[in-house]
């Protein structure tokens, strides 16, 4: 399983659009082959940090994502309010328990 974690920052007063853009397509990108989840949050301690956490069957199908157009429209509304660079961590993982 590929567990991916990204979160970015946005000026507070952008915080509640960002938000709507990450949750438009959240429908798409659940049903898409290999997703297990998708969501989106906001920091509820700190009024600028958004982010989603991703669990991908494989590496592929987080692959194929990263390639749809629901990502295109995701990055296309949020890259112009992020005040810095995303952060993004990807795990390779393996669930014990469910």
């Amino acid at each position: 399983m590929l567990i991916a974690h990204v979160t970015f920052r946005v000026a507070p007063g952008d915080a509640t659009k960002a938000l709507e853009i990450l949750t438009i397509d959240a429908e798409t990108v659940r049903g898409m082959a290999g997703n297990l989840a998708f969501l989106p949050f906001a920091d509820p301690t700190d009024p600028g940090l958004l982010g989603v956490m991703h669990e991908w069957e494989t590496a592929e199908d987080f692959a194929a994502y990263i390639a749809a157009p629901a990502f295109a429209a995701i990055g296309a509304g949020l890259k112009p309010m992020m005040v810095a660079p995303p952060v993004s961590r990807r795990f390779d993982a393996r669930l014990i328990e469910a």
